[in-house]
């Protein structure tokens, strides 16, 4: 009976042990696979990081389930490819039916990733699959222009029609016309809340020519001519052939026009639009409204306070008169040197200013920089005025220079966004150091510090960071993106 007894103990100590080793080998096993699953996912994901289609697709022909696999953090591959600005693998992504609704774990969607890094066709695409199909693709080999806010507008700015003074006499009496009114160059807007889409942007109040017809009479008052719209509110396109036309009332132009009053009262349009109100203060509310009335709003806003500086003369100091729509003084002295030849003190200015992301000579580091009015804990880009006989590389390199002592080296333009505070265009750019050390000015610049990539990163993704950047609708936050996306990676 002991024997009996030991015997069956060693069996199930065998068994218990045979066991062990079985459940071992299937969990090494499942470990292997898991491993194998995740290195195949990154494999994946990089090379949609990348932009490789062609080897993206053969992954898939052999295995369709990675479309959608997602990594620690949530992404999926159409994440990484709307990231990087990679149309061709994110339309091959939509071809093979990834799910472009999926968020990661900071809650964003592909789209809203795109939208981010300003990777627009990108977004419209994303925006509307059907575009996958083949219609509306971005032709290979070129890159993507970046588009800043107050660079996009839905006005054809017509400037042929302005010398045309009756055809504007016409335009400004019509009763489609569209009037927008300032008051102290502050833009007369709707509350999101009142607003009938629900959009939650400001919007600019859009006024008739009944509306404003008793503001016009002012003798202190300026109409501008602005443009007519390029689409109509259904979508299709409301230009027309600028043929002859005996009528300019039946051209099919809906025109717009610009006013500036210093005395007027919101109190005076509620009855029409209820909640309407002369926006206060400009900043940061201005970079609330929505990109195409935001580009209307910077071309008026310019060319309202031009009037507003230049009543006289530069010339002579004699009293002008306004043609051209609103875009051009005349000098009303006889024999003034302003009325011979091209005389570019009779037209509307607008200020070159350089703004520049200084780049570290590791690639690894960018140079901002603080003034005193910023408010509390923000930096931003480098920035100056482009003085007379000076290119823009020469510009950036002295601006720096003079602001922090850093030597720059190579410069490359990125893009251009206009600034109606009051009329600058701003000429983004960056800029390779060559030296190091900071030392501040003090008079423009208070602070200026070398930000690693992991900072920026932290810095734009932590809502209370101690430090901020300017908000994305600067060409300082583009500029700032620009170089992030260099690196695939973050």
């Amino acid at each position: 009976m002991v024997g009996a007894a030991i015997a069956g103990t060693a069996s199930a100590t065998t068994n218990e042990a045979v066991g062990n080793r079985w459940c071992s080998e299937n969990i090494r096993m499942a470990n292997s696979g898991n491993t194998l699953k995740k290195e195949m996912v990154a494999r994946f994901h990089e090379t949609a990081a990348k932009g490789d289609a062609a080897k993206l697709s053969t992954m898939l022909t052999y295995s369709t389930s990675l479309v959608d696999e997602v990594d620690e953090k949530g992404w999926t591959a159409l994440m990484y490819a709307s990231r990087n600005g990679h149309f061709e693998v994110a339309r091959l992504l939509l071809e093979k039916g990834c799910n472009r609704s999926l968020s990661n774990k900071s809650g964003q969607t592909a789209q809203d990733i795109a939208k981010f890094w300003g990777y627009r066709t990108i977004a419209d695409l994303l925006a509307n699959p059907t575009l996958a199909a083949g219609t509306g693709t971005r032709p290979d080999g070129l890159q993507e222009e970046n588009e800043n806010y107050f660079g996009r507008t839905l006005l054809n700015k017509l400037s042929e029609k302005r010398s045309d003074s009756n055809w504007l006499k016409a335009k400004q009496i019509h009763p489609a016309t569209v009037y927008i009114l300032f008051s102290n160059l502050n833009p007369l807007v709707i509350s999101p809340k009142y607003n009938e889409s629900r959009n939650p942007d400001i919007q600019l109040c859009r006024l008739n020519y009944e509306d404003v017809e008793q503001v016009l009479a002012k003798p202190e008052v300026t109409s501008v001519f602005l443009g007519v719209e390029q689409q109509n509110r259904t979508g299709g396109s409301q230009m027309k052939c600028l043929e002859s036309e005996d009528s300019a009332d039946d051209d099919g132009l809906l025109a717009w026009f610009a006013l500036n009053s210093n005395y007027e009262s919101a109190d005076n349009f509620k009855i029409k639009s209820p909640g309407c109100c002369f926006l206060q203060p400009v900043l940061p509310h201005l970079l609330n409204l929505n990109q195409e009335e935001a580009g209307v709003v910077a071309q008026a806003r310019s060319v309202l306070d031009w009037h507003n500086r230049y009543r006289f003369c530069p010339t002579c100091g004699s009293d002008t008169k306004v043609t051209e729509g609103g875009y051009k003084r005349v000098c009303l002295k006889e024999n003034c040197p302003s009325l011979q030849g091209i005389q570019n003190t009779s037209y509307p200015r607008v200020d070159p200013v350089v703004i520049m992301l200084v780049i570290h000579p590791d690639g690894n580091n960018c140079l901002l920089g603080r003034q005193r009015r910023y408010p509390p804990g923000m930096f931003s880009c480098l920035a100056g005025f482009i003085e007379p006989g000076e290119t823009i590389e020469d510009a950036v390199r002295r601006e720096v220079a003079e602001e922090t002592t850093v030597n720059v080296g190579h410069v490359q333009y990125v893009s251009s966004q206009p600034w109606p505070l009051p009329s600058s265009l701003m000429i983004g750019c960056l800029a390779n150091a060559l030296s190091t050390e900071i030392i501040v000015d003090k008079a423009e610049i208070v602070d200026a510090q070398w930000f690693s990539r992991q900072q920026i990163i932290e810095i734009m993704t932590e809502q209370d960071h101690p430090i901020s950047i300017p908000p994305q609708q600067t060409i300082a936050n583009q500029l700032i993106k620009q170089w992030l996306k260099k690196n695939a990676n973050l």
